[in-house]
């Protein structure tokens, strides 16, 4: 076997453990940016269509009384609503995100993602978890899968996130408008996102997910965060204390992360798949 037969091996039987926790996960912003997304149009007028993305959300995401957004994959089925969402994928297929501008191709990459991982639980109907939903044979999960062809690039799940929106945008809110298909994820918005109203649902995706005892909890004086902030926390701040400073920002009761150590926090991510019916 050649070095780079054994190198490619063990990067992904590493990258695939690393998935036992969490995606996987890029430390920098711009570890791994791919450069090839980099441009845009500033001159450009065009607005994408997300009609067929807004029409499958308004049937099938279901908020809940706790504060979680599921989805009721059951319903969707194969039926007119899994045809409309291929339609709607195959449409942004068709489209150069680079022809957009700025704020176009944030809204097109977002919805991008969260279409393609809806797509991903349709096609996986016998799987109670997004984790047990990838090709690979030492995969725990779809983030590395090839699941769409943009201008001629096969990309994945992990690309979209890491290598384009993460880079760029450089944004942590990111973290709050990009859905993995789990209870323990910032909810699914129930607005497509569009150039004239990503910065309104960025915020309120933040605020949503931080005052959510799943963003942030308090048990028994125990400070307990999503994993999120843990794998993430560079894309917050530079230590923990900085990330709670961040938080409080955010936060109905500052002080509840302000008076906290940093160096005693806790973190928790709940992967059951945010479905409304059990599967």
């Amino acid at each position: 076997m050649n070095h780079r037969v054994t190198h490619s091996l063990c990067k992904a039987l590493y990258l695939s453990l690393f998935s036992l926790a969490g995606p996987y996960v890029m430390a920098a912003a711009d570890a791994d940016a791919w450069n090839f997304w980099a441009e845009d149009n500033p001159q450009s007028t065009r607005q994408v269509d997300h009609t067929l993305w807004q029409a499958f959300l308004d049937q099938y995401l279901v908020p809940q009384t706790d504060g979680v957004n599921r989805i009721a994959y059951n319903r969707v089925g194969l039926g007119e609503g899994r045809k409309e969402l291929q339609t709607y994928l195959q449409n942004l297929a068709n489209i150069d995100p680079r022809n957009l501008n700025r704020n176009e191709q944030f809204a097109y990459w977002v919805n991008l993602y969260n279409a393609l991982t809806v797509e991903v639980v349709l096609s996986n109907p016998d799987k109670k978890s997004i984790r047990r939903m990838g090709k690979g044979l030492f995969s725990f999960g779809p983030w590395d899968d090839t699941v769409a062809t943009i201008a001629g690039e096969d990309v994945t799940l992990n690309d979209i996130e890491h290598r384009i929106l993460r880079p760029i945008w450089q944004d942590p809110r990111i973290h709050f408008v990009v859905n993995c298909a789990s209870i323990g994820c910032p909810n699914l918005q129930p607005q497509a996102l569009r150039a004239d109203n990503l910065e309104a649902l960025l915020d309120t995706a933040q605020s949503e997910y931080i005052n959510h005892p799943r963003g942030v909890d308090n048990q028994n004086g125990s400070l307990i965060l999503s994993s999120i902030f843990d794998w993430y926390q560079s894309d917050f701040a530079g230590d923990p204390k900085g990330l709670l400073n961040y938080l409080a920002r955010f936060h109905k009761a500052p002080g509840l992360l302000l008076q906290a150590d940093p160096d005693r926090l806790e973190y928790d991510y709940d992967w059951t798949l945010n479905s409304v019916e059990p599967r």
